[in-house]
């Protein structure tokens, strides 16, 4: 029997020896992919392998999941969970754009934040934030391309709770946009208050950085910039009988890629009516047949390369670069401040950066290289760690050692045409049915 979304979820431990499987069918709408895709993610599952198919009124998703561990989801509570969360999922608060906004609400400000990326600008930005008494409860800071974008959780030092003094909203809007601004960069200089309603955090940033145009890269020279172009996604595009384009990706495999990618498609207003997800130890493939949502595929060379840059930033900008650093300590204001100007004064540049905050207990983690995005010596972040506390501050991977060759690439045509008769044939899955 469907519920008031008309959608069925139905959850299953031996369909498929090594993962869970999970099958969604719904009444079909523009949005829905991601909104199941988020509440995977949201549950921290890993996505080995998925089927998509969307055609007419009708949307039907497989999912072959597992968690952190790599384990099947056995916890009954977290499959009942599951369940309720992508059934009952809620639709989307309409885009909002700016360089810097202000949401309040009752529990925290949320402050959202976009510039161009430079050296210590985290670090300005949280100092400014403490010198007018905010505590950063938690927050997501990305760079990608030179550009820099953030969602920040504030609340009032004085009272823990939101901030909600016109004047002062305003007075923090203006800081942190001179901040932003640097010395000559007029592409920061906008400012507009958030409209009211909530948006997924990592949606939102990938809504800010698109807005800032990340996608428009910036060509360097030297050796480097060859290992960046060696290293970047492979984005392909086809179109097929006039009927669909054709997207085949292959990237490095990480945790929440395939949201990273609907969504972005989802925003671009392109809908996913066939789809294969699969995943190896180290790489991921995806092959998707979208069109735009006027029902036309896409039609000219410019769109083909705007959608190619998106999609590859897109995988970029969470893409982890450096060295991972974990800080857990005693929540306090001013922490944040602290801990950025030491990687400051330390010659470090933060790439990515998560912060939370629970119990009174800050747990942050930032990704860091050096100035010039090369790994950090060995002997800098000995002493940092011995400056905030060994037991603070914690060295967790460094990815750019772990970073694997790039894989050999492969856009032929029966690579194409030999997924798209896998996807017609449900060859790589066991579909449940179950009627009521």
């Amino acid at each position: 029997m469907y519920g008031f979304c008309c959608c069925r979820v139905v959850i299953d431990n031996n369909a498929c020896e090594d993962a869970t499987v999970i099958q969604v069918d719904s009444v079909n709408k523009h949005g829905i992919l991601l909104e199941v895709v988020q509440v995977l993610t949201d549950m921290n599952l890993t996505i080995r392998k998925a089927y998509i198919a969307s055609d007419g009124g009708w949307f039907m998703d497989v999912f072959n999941v597992v968690d952190n561990d790599g384990n099947k989801i056995k916890d009954k509570e977290i499959i009942d969970y599951i369940q309720r969360r992508i059934e009952t999922s809620a639709g989307f608060v309409p885009s909002r754009r700016g360089s810097v906004g202000v949401m309040p609400s009752e529990e925290h400000t949320s402050i959202e934040l976009a510039g161009t990326d430079r050296p210590g600008l985290l670090s300005e930005v949280c100092a400014v934030l403490a010198d007018l008494r905010c505590n950063v409860v938690n927050a997501e800071i990305w760079t990608h391309n030179t550009r820099a974008a953030a969602v920040v959780h504030v609340t009032d030092d004085s009272t823990g709770c939101a901030i909600t003094d016109p004047k002062r909203l305003l007075m923090i809007k203006d800081l942190l946009c001179n901040v932003l601004k640097g010395n000559d960069d007029l592409k920061t200089a906008k400012t507009m208050l958030s409209a009211p309603g909530v948006m997924h955090r990592e949606r939102r940033l990938h809504q800010i950085m698109f807005a800032d145009r990340d996608y428009e890269r910036v060509e360097k020279t030297g050796v480097r910039a060859v290992e960046e172009r060696s290293s970047r996604p492979q984005v392909n595009l086809l179109n097929i009988e006039k009927d669909y384009t054709v997207i085949t990706m292959r990237a490095k495999d990480r945790p929440k890629l395939l949201f990273d990618i609907i969504c972005t498609l989802t925003d671009m207003q392109y809908v996913v009516f066939h789809g294969m997800v699969n995943t190896t130890r180290m790489d991921a493939n995806q092959e998707f047949y979208i069109r735009h949502v006027d029902g036309l595929p896409i039609s000219s060379e410019a769109e083909r390369v705007r959608v190619i840059q998106c999609l590859e930033a897109a995988i970029e900008r969470r893409a982890s670069e450096g060295l991972e650093l974990e800080l857990c300590t005693e929540d306090r204001l001013g922490l944040l401040s602290d801990i950025t100007r030491i990687f400051r004064e330390n010659s470090l540049c933060i790439k990515r950066a998560l912060i939370s905050t629970k119990g009174g207990k800050a747990k942050d983690t930032f990704y860091v290289t050096d100035m010039t995005g090369n790994p950090v010596d060995p002997k800098i972040i000995d002493s940092i760690c011995r400056q905030i506390g060994r037991s603070a501050l914690q060295v967790k991977h460094n990815r750019s050692s772990l970073a694997p060759k790039p894989p050999h690439q492969e856009t032929t045509m029966s690579y194409l045409f030999g997924n798209l008769f896998k996807a017609r044939t449900f060859q790589n899955f066991k579909l449940i049915r179950s009627y009521s």
